[in-house]
């Protein structure tokens, strides 16, 4: 493969290593992406591996579709023809429809979806006269279910009056969504897991069928994610993880960044390459980043670094409040813009949620200064506020 030789030697080394299970700790903007479409590429043509006995799993349909599309374009579409790109969910259901025998279900089953499981949750507690919130209720629900805690178990543990009754709903969900021959989300990852746990044979059959498995953010698997690799990959261990746990942000919704730690339990032989050259970012960004990431705990050190030069300061401004913020945010960039004769095409606000463009959006709009959202909904866009606005425009016209 002539791409191999223009990747950087820890890139490239993580690319051919196939002797055993490899974690490959990648920091942000390292190329760890290309490090796994260019292992794809390397099982399939240096390796023989067919592209059926392949599977490549990531946490979203966009990530998989992209990753999936550059091995295509790499290796060719006839060679990588076969091959599993997919979520961990998509995996799962497709193992589902596989064994839905052996789970009690019947042909046709149906997936149902959050509000689906809301609304039957919420119908169970009614029937149940139990006055706590169906929200919180799923919620608990889905934190067992990741961490492969059924509903006796769940009851048995509980150590509140809220937790039996929650434990209760739980057995009762169960039971309504089997007589309706029907999964949940949650039950995509779980139920396969439990499956493989349960049954040699099967667990042997997925095993010979999946040669090489490949995950990617696995800072983010919850519990039941990790069981289903573990039992996937067995003793063979034909594994490579991507992941970084100074990336781990979804521990809100069960996501476990010590599943990194724990593969060193489960594979004693497991090799780590650290993957530490930024591609991105100039040295200053680094120098910060890794200012504040090493105040997290660890469970694998890492020191990013970077050719692309020292770079621009960085600027850090306070502000009193929200209000204050958005001030000085607009002042500045109109500062920069009139000093250095720019664009305003050469500009960007980043914000971590999207509440906060609401009050960017009306200063930059008092001020007549174009913008254009991304990734999300403008306020003014809205179909409340739209109404709201025309409703003013003919009042004052």
């Amino acid at each position: 493969m002539s791409e191999l030789f223009q990747l950087n030697p820890r890139q490239r080394e993580a690319v051919k290593y196939i002797d055993g299970p490899l974690l490959v700790l990648a920091g942000a903007g390292s190329g760890k992406t290309r490090v796994i479409t260019e292992k794809i590429g390397y099982l399939l043509k240096e390796c023989g591996i067919p592209a059926n006995h392949i599977a490549a799993v990531t946490f979203t349909n966009k990530a998989a579709r992209e990753m999936k599309d550059r091995v295509s374009l790499s290796i060719g579409s006839d060679v990588s023809k076969g091959l599993v790109v997919s979520t961990f969910h998509n995996l799962g259901l497709r193992m589902i429809r596989s064994e839905y025998k052996h789970l009690g279900l019947r042909s046709g089953f149906s997936i149902f979806d959050a509000q689906d499981s809301k609304q039957l949750i919420n119908d169970l507690m009614i029937k149940a006269k139990f006055d706590d919130s169906a929200d919180a209720v799923q919620q608990q629900i889905s934190r067992w279910k990741n961490n492969l805690i059924n509903p006796d178990a769940a009851f048995a543990n509980a150590e509140t009056d809220v937790q039996q009754r929650d434990a209760l709903v739980y057995k009762e969900y169960i039971r309504y969504l089997r007589s309706y021959n029907a999964v949940d989300f949650d039950d995509l990852i779980s139920l396969p897991s439990e499956l493989l746990q349960k049954q040699p044979e099967i667990r042997e059959r997925w095993q010979n069928r999946i040669r090489y498995l490949l995950v990617d953010e696995y800072q983010d698997t919850n519990a039941s994610q990790y069981l289903l690799v573990r039992l996937l990959v067995g003793v063979r261990a034909a594994l490579t993880v991507v992941g970084d746990d100074d990336q781990s942000i979804y521990a809100w919704r069960g996501a476990q960044p010590e599943n990194l730690a724990l593969l060193q339990d489960d594979f004693p032989n497991l090799k780590v390459v650290k993957l530490e050259q930024n591609y991105r970012s100039t040295r200053m960004i680094l120098d910060a980043a890794n200012a504040v990431i090493d105040h997290n705990p660890h469970v694998f050190e890492k020191k990013l670094w970077s050719e692309l030069g020292y770079g621009e300061p960085i600027n850090v401004l306070t502000c009193n409040n929200e209000v204050h913020e958005v001030e000085r945010i607009v002042s500045e960039l109109l500062n920069h813009k009139i000093m250095n004769a720019t664009g305003f095409k050469d500009y960007a606000i980043l914000y971590r949620g999207n509440h906060q463009s609401k009050l960017l959006e009306m200063r930059l709009q008092e001020l007549q200064m174009p913008y254009k959202l991304s990734g999300g909904t403008s306020f003014f866009a809205k179909t409340e506020i739209k109404d709201l606005m025309a409703y003013f425009r003919l009042l004052i016209n």
